[in-house]
C-alpha cells in the first residue's frame, strides 16, 4: 500500500467511517470489558484490508500512543501475512501482573518475539530480507493476551478483527538473548521445545508449531508493510510472530509461565 493510496483510503466518506470506527474501538479499549461492542453497524464495516489498516493507525492516534510493538502472523508458511501495531502501554517487559477482569475473555498464547536493534524510516524504501535480519538485536519468549472489543468474537468478520488491532489485549515480553550467528544457526525455529503452564498445569494440547512455519520471514514482511504504508519503526520495537501453542482461556486469576528452550522464561500473573 503506497502513501498515496493511504490518502485515498482516508478520503471522504471512507475517512469518516475510519475515524468513527477508530474512536469506537479506542473508547472500548479505554473502558474495559463492560464496553464491548455488541452491534456491528454495517455502515462502519471496513470495506477492505487497507481500510482496516487505516483504522489501526487512527486507533493509536486516538489513544495518543506510539507503537511499542507489532503482532504478525500467517496461516501458512509463506502465505498471506497480517500485522497490527501494539500500543506502547500494552507492551510489558519482564514479568507482568495484569487484571483478568480487564479483559472480557482473555486468551493466552506463547510466542517467539524479536526486538529491532535499529529503526527504519518510511523513506528508507523497500528492505531486503538480509537487511531486516541484520536489524534484529535479540530474541525473546512472549505471552500474548488476546482480547477482542467485540461481543461476538471470534465470530466476527476478519476485517473487523484486523481493525481491532488483530484482537490484541497485551503482550508480555521475557528477557532476551542476542540474535547472533550462533543463535540463528542452532535455534530450531520451526519446532522449538517449549512448555506453557497455568498455575503449574500444562496448557499445551498438541506438539508446538507455528502455522507460519519458521517465523523469521514475518519481520521482513512487516518492515516492508510499514515502509509501503509510510510508517516508521523505532529501535527497540518488539515484533511478535504468532502462537506455537494455540490459545488457552483461563477462567480466572493465576500465573502463566512460558519456557522455550534456549530463551529465558516469560511469566504473566493474572490477578
Amino acid at each position: 500500500m503506497t502513501a498515496r493510496s493511504i490518502n485515498d483510503v482516508d478520503a471522504g466518506a471512507s475517512g469518516d467511517r475510519i475515524g468513527r470506527l477508530a474512536r469506537m474501538l479506542a473508547s472500548a479499549r479505554a473502558a474495559g470489558p463492560g464496553a464491548r461492542i455488541a452491534e456491528l453497524a454495517a455502515d462502519l464495516a471496513p470495506a477492505s484490508e487497507d481500510e482496516a489498516y487505516a483504522v489501526q493507525d487512527a486507533i493509536l492516534r486516538e489513544m495518543n500512543q506510539a507503537a511499542g510493538g507489532w503482532k504478525i502472523g500467517a496461516k501458512s508458511a509463506g502465505g498471506p501475512a497480517q500485522g497490527a501495531p501494539l500500543p506502547a502501554r500494552d507492551v510489558h517487559r519482564g514479568a507482568a501482573a495484569l487484571a483478568h477482569a480487564a479483559y472480557a475473555k482473555p486468551g493466552l498464547e506463547l510466542e517467539v518475539a524479536f526486538v529491532l536493534g535499529r529503526g527504519f524510516r518510511s523513506d528508507d524504501g523497500p528492505q531486503s530480507e538480509a537487511a531486516v535480519r541484520e536489524a534484529i538485536a535479540s530474541v525473546h519468549a512472549a505471552i500474548e493476551v488476546v482480547a477482542s472489543r467485540f461481543t461476538l468474537w471470534p465470530n466476527v468478520d476478519k476485517h473487523w478483527q484486523l481493525a481491532d488491532l488483530q484482537n490484541n489485549g497485551a503482550l508480555v515480553v521475557g528477557e532476551g538473548v542476542p540474535y547472533d550467528t550462533r543463535f540463528e544457526t542452532h535455534f530450531p525455529f520451526v519446532s522449538p521445545s517449549m512448555r506453557f503452564t497455568f498455575d503449574g498445569a500444562d496448557i499445551v494440547r498438541a506438539a508446538p508449531a507455528n502455522p507460519a512455519g519458521d517465523p523469521r520471514w514475518l519481520p521482513y514482511w512487516l518492515v516492508n508493510h510499514c515502509m509501503a504504508r509510510g510508517l516508521d519503526l523505532a529501535p527497540g520495537t518488539v515484533l511478535t510472530c504468532g502462537s506455537y501453542t494455540g490459545m488457552y482461556f483461563p477462567a480466572g486469576a493465576g500465573v502463566a509461565r512460558g519456557e522455550i528452550e534456549g530463551l529465558p522464561p516469560v511469566e504473566l500473573t493474572l490477578t
